[in-house]
């Protein structure tokens, strides 16, 4: 474990020149080396293990869109409709494997350049690639809870007791979605069968995930600006930034004055508060960063 050291970091002037956009991971790598950074993820560094992201250029907001809190608690047809979709997304999200950026902020955190690591996304791939006490911004795909008597279960269980109660359920996957969600012929869905709680009988199972519409859990946004307050800087990996939840956090270190850095493909909406984005795929460039700093 490395020790941090004790001076604070200052920006070099070819930090503060880098216009957004470039491929030249040097102002990251001398940010990084400072230490005492904390990394916000979102769903372009999973991209790379075969779960697309939203915003991008294939992103699945383009064709998709996304189950809501309102729908989801408003009406069993609706809960209906997203578990007869996740039932079969979850499957392939729980077979996907971390990849070279997953490994690549494990090992930073690992030796002790990172104080702490946020994500936006639901897949649990960087606490696969080892990470610890990792800040999950929206949740877990992996966990149910009960919205009446708040009991929270394994989604392996949930998973059986799905397959118990729909034998001959047919669905094939198409299009994994961020959020588990695939695309079904309605005919399909209306076939699928719900089960209830098993501690209270309610059937209001939901993924233990902040849907669209829904509020962050305030004791764990309160957690992240605590992160942001005792670092040094802000690394974003593979996030546009467009949804509040995670760019308040960019916001809020700009203006304590702290860096802020971007690895990204393509524009984001935190650009304005960077001293740099990197527009790189996010396994090349951390496996670069990793190089740079003696880790690969």
């Amino acid at each position: 474990m490395r020790s941090r050291p004790t001076l604070s970091w200052a920006p070099g002037p070819e930090v503060l020149e880098l216009a957004p956009g470039t491929a030249d991971v040097a102002p990251v790598a001398e940010v990084v080396a400072a230490g005492g950074v904390v990394v916000l993820s979102g769903a372009g560094i999973s991209t790379e293990s075969g779960i697309p992201d939203y915003r991008g250029a294939s992103g699945s907001l383009r064709t998709h869109t996304p189950m809501t809190y309102g729908d989801f608690v408003g009406s069993d047809v609706g809960r209906q409709r997203y578990w007869a979709r996740s039932h079969l997304g979850w499957r392939t999200i729980a077979r996907a494997a971390p990849n070279d950026g997953h490994r690549a902020v494990a090992a930073l955190q690992a030796q002790g350049y990172l104080d702490g690591v946020i994500t936006q996304n639901v897949d649990g791939l960087h606490q696969a690639a080892g990470a610890r006490d990792v800040i999950e911004l929206h949740g877990n795909l992996d966990r149910v809870i009960c919205l009446d008597c708040q009991r929270t279960s394994p989604r392996e269980e949930l998973d059986r007791r799905f397959r118990a109660a729909n034998p001959s359920f047919a669905g094939q996957a198409t299009r994994i979605n961020p959020d588990g969600d695939v695309e079904l012929p309605d005919d399909v869905v209306r076939d699928f069968h719900l089960v209830p709680c098993v501690n209270c009988g309610s059937s209001l199972l939901k993924p233990d995930v902040v849907f669209f519409g829904e509020n962050v859990p305030k004791p764990r946004v309160e957690r992240c600006y605590r992160l942001i307050d005792d670092a040094r800087a802000v690394l974003v990996l593979g996030s546009s930034l467009t949804v509040m939840s995670g760019f308040r956090f960019v916001r809020y270190a700009a203006k304590s004055a702290k860096p802020v850095l971007i690895v990204n493909q393509g524009i984001t909406r935190g650009d304005p508060y960077a001293a740099a984005r990197i527009d790189l795929p996010l396994g090349q460039a951390l496996t670069d960063l990793t190089t740079r700093l003696g880790l690969a």
